[in-house]
């Protein structure tokens, strides 16, 4: 009778063992030898690209040069950064955007185009904050600048986060005006932003540290609420040279556009500041008093738990080499919490890695490649968005794809109806996409695993990312069959490959910034928390700001 009741009990133990096993993510395991040669290699060539990041955004943090930072100094004035500092809560991340926007873009030298701009902590709220840099000339917006105040302004609308302008610019880089003025997507859209924003009840407050001069007089005049330094800050259309031209009136920049003024004549500021430091207290305790206008954080539905191995074996997992396959569950492993993931018809379109996962408490979908994508990867991986759009869960692409299969084989089976398919999925999943490039993203793949043309709420890559129409072995094989002229191959390839580069890409905003390997779970996080935290403004709806908590619309006529 007791041996009896002793296997009753172990088959109910192994049933149940059975159901947790079936309903809970299993815990990836990890087969890597850190001390192969081949590790080895892959981690020495990843630590020396990531020390040259390291190294080009030091030299970015420095700003516009020695010069430059002494007339600041001398004039009593904080530096960017340093007001950035001085803003944000103590002891808190700062994520910054896209830190070598304009890297060799201009003939002049332009680090950061100009403007710093980031999601941050102020008063216990996150934030995106824009601050010009008039270290880098005279804070003047070059084409990118526009383009990365726009970037930041398009995540804030999406996250319903609040805006903070740290101002002092000189407008427009007249140089550029044809490629900063006029268009949609050029310097106006900044203003036609702010009064969008505030009308959706995401607050837009400004604080003018220095010169704001022509379209730039306008963000603080936009703004819900504005500070301004006395006898530093200056706001107007035109400066005294342009008003003696035009109407003969001579006027010294304080009595045209100062702070006194302004603040206690035209009523153009609402707070009066003594100085740098005082600007910014003042400006914390507005955010501070901006009650549910700047929405509500909403804390993770799971404790969240470290990954079981260490990130620092991501350098040695994959490597710069692209070429060199490698398995993204192991990536995967070191990035999820506690190293679980729940994975979606594992073994079926095995190219494909399709699961469920937590990163830092958050639930997350997960699309990763293992190599080319066929029919079948591209149809599992349709159906896996489907489900998380369905059940409300965010999708996060880990990007190493050299595109879908060719061949008459793959034709007869119908790729591009199946890739197609999955285009669809990614343009319609009514959930927030966030794609980090940890290796290849080529050609079609780059759509089907949500590129930056399908709007992921965030796009990074990794020093040794790689974004073109096709790869370079490719590109000699097609040019050999359209040109005999060798020299040519040789130089478009070198061109090709120079524009797939991820510093190129970042340098031209085609993503949201270069992250190290080591920091992907920490920014990843911290994007889920951002989704997270608007799914739960209850507000949000009430405003009519755009959630994705609400009834997800469909995906189209899928061909069959």
């Amino acid at each position: 009778m007791r041996l009896a009741a002793q296997a009753r009990l172990s088959r109910q133990w192994c049933c149940s063992t059975v159901l947790r096993r079936a309903y809970h993510p299993s815990v990836l395991p990890s087969l890597i030898s850190t001390s192969s040669p081949e590790f080895v290699a892959k981690a020495e060539a990843m630590d020396a690209l990531v020390a040259d990041l390291d190294a080009k955004l030091a030299n970015v943090r420095l700003g516009g040069g020695d010069k430059a930072v002494q007339r600041m100094r001398t004039a009593g004035k904080k530096l960017p950064r340093e007001r950035l500092s001085l803003l944000l809560d103590p002891h808190t991340p700062f994520l910054e955007l896209s830190s070598l926007a304009a890297h060799d873009v201009y003939s002049e030298y332009v680090p950061a185009a100009g403007i710093i701009t980031g999601i941050g902590r102020i008063s216990g709220r996150e934030c995106v904050i824009v601050v010009n840099d008039p270290t880098v000339r005279g804070g003047s917006y070059y084409p990118l600048t526009v383009k990365k105040q726009l970037r930041a302004q398009e995540i804030a609308r999406e996250h319903g986060l609040p805006c903070v302008y740290v101002v002092e610019s000189g407008g427009a880089a007249l140089p550029h005006q044809a490629n900063v003025f006029p268009d949609k997507e050029h310097f106006g859209r900044i203003f036609y932003n702010m009064a969008q924003m505030s009308a959706l009840g995401i607050p837009q407050i400004a604080i003018v540290h220095g010169i704001s001069v022509a379209g730039g007089a306008y963000v603080p005049a936009m703004a819900d609420e504005n500070i301004i330094v006395r006898n530093q800050g200056r706001i107007f259309l035109a400066g005294p040279p342009l008003v003696k031209a035009a109407t003969g009136e001579e006027v010294d920049e304080e009595t045209l556009g100062g702070g006194q003024m302004h603040s206690s004549e035209s009523g153009v500021t609402d707070h009066l500041a003594k100085d740098d430091e005082h600007a910014i207290a003042i400006a914390r305790g507005i955010v501070g008093d901006l009650g549910r206008a700047g929405g509500q954080e909403v804390p993770p539905p799971a404790i969240p738990e470290d990954p079981l191995y260490p990130a620092h074996e991501l350098h040695g997992i994959v490597g710069t080499d692209l070429r060199q396959a490698f398995d993204m569950r192991d990536v995967i492993a070191r990035i999820v919490d506690g190293s679980r993931f729940r994975e979606f018809k594992k073994e079926y379109g095995t190219t494909m890695i399709t699961g469920f996962a937590h990163v830092h408490g958050y639930p997350v979908g997960i699309v990763a490649n293992n190599g080319i994508l066929f029919s079948q990867s591209a149809l599992k991986a349709t159906h896996f968005m489907q489900l998380c759009s369905q059940r409300r869960i965010p999708l996060l692409f880990l990007v190493n794809v050299t595109g879908y299969m060719v061949g008459s084989k793959a034709e007869r089976g119908g790729i591009a109806k199946d890739g197609a398919k999955m285009v669809r999925a990614v343009a319609c999943a009514d959930v927030p996409k966030l794609t980090v490039i940890v290796g290849g993203s080529y050609g079609a793949g780059n759509y089907g695993m949500c590129g930056r043309a399908y709007s992921p709420r965030f796009l990074w890559m990794w020093p040794n990312a790689k974004v073109s129409v096709m790869g370079s072995g490719q590109l000699s094989q097609v040019m050999t069959t359209v040109s005999k002229d060798p020299s040519k191959h040789a130089s478009l390839k070198a061109e090709i490959e120079e524009q797939s580069t991820a510093l190129y890409a970042s340098a031209r905003l085609w993503d949201d910034g270069i992250i190290k390997p080591t920091d992907t779970r920490d920014t990843v996080g911290l994007a889920l928390a951002l989704a997270a935290r608007e799914r739960g403004t209850s507000a949000a709806g009430s405003r009519g700001l755009a959630t994705w908590d609400g009834d997800a619309k469909g995906f189209g006529v899928f061909r069959m």
